[in-house]
């Protein structure tokens, strides 16, 4: 069995290879479809076991080079370097690190989820970028609210029918209330949009069982129990309710030294 690591990045990746402890670098590969497919064409076979870190392309890389392999997996980058950090650092140690970890059995392996659960948790990110971006440009707006002395609105919604009337009869230089004018209607753009992934979320809601089992439970909505189970992914890959718990982060300790 060869284990090869890969150090990814945005443009390209470190490639090396591992076996009965002998290193050999295999060169760089570019961050390109077509240029992974040859790569794993070319230098890879299906005994090969590939080991890449979670980065924002390591599930598209995982997914070009999986066919051509026994194992691919992805491991966790913040627990690789606090096992091993290395003094040195170049693309070709932090690919070596990667092989030498999961040749040793000490390799942080992060769970690689399903492409339905893969899509959910963009749709899902996709939301809370959305309400973001509308808070950033409300906060704007009462920035601007603030700066000419006018008390805060007595609507609940700022941007919403009352609060946008409102708006229209508070006395504001020109240039204030043109951008006001072009923050609202950021907000409605951005308002469209979450539109269309909160249906494309409840539509996915309507046919998971997991979802919809978790919205019997009070307080949680079709977003909060979709966010939940995009978070998850499969439930059976915890062995036990703690470990589950942890997962979440909802086990919190005191540690104290005396």
């Amino acid at each position: 069995m060869r284990i090869i690591g890969m150090d990814i990045h945005r443009v390209a990746a470190e490639v090396v290879s591992l076996r009965d402890g002998e290193i050999v670098k295999l060169g760089r590969v570019q961050m390109l479809r077509n240029k992974l497919e040859e790569f794993a064409r070319e230098e890879l076979t299906h005994d090969d076991h590939v080991v890449i870190e979670a980065t924002g392309n390591a599930a598209a890389v995982a997914e070009v080079l999986s066919p051509y392999v026994d194992r691919m997996m992805i491991a966790n980058p913040k627990q690789v370097h606090m096992i091993a950090h290395p003094k040195v650092k170049t693309d070709t140690i932090d690919a070596t690190v990667l092989a030498k970890l999961y040749a040793s059995g000490f390799l942080p392996e992060v769970w690689v989820p399903d492409p339905g659960t893969l899509a959910l948790r963009r749709q899902v990110t996709r939301r809370t970028q959305l309400v973001r971006q509308r808070s950033r440009l409300k906060n704007l707006i009462q920035s601007i609210l603030h700066a000419h002395l006018i008390p805060p609105c007595p609507h609940g919604n700022l941007v919403g029918i009352s609060g946008r009337k409102w708006l229209t009869r508070q006395i504001l230089p020109a240039d204030e209330r043109a951008a006001i004018e072009r923050h609202l209607g950021l907000i409605n753009q951005i308002n469209e949009a979450l539109t269309v992934v909160e249906a494309d979320i409840a539509v996915h809601a309507l046919q998971d069982p997991t979802i919809r089992r978790l919205m019997t439970l009070p307080g949680l909505d079709v977003t909060v129990a979709a966010s939940v189970a995009a978070a998850i992914g499969d439930i059976r890959r915890f062995s036990d309710p703690q470990k589950l718990v942890a997962y979440i982060g909802l086990n919190p300790s005191v540690r104290q030294v005396r």
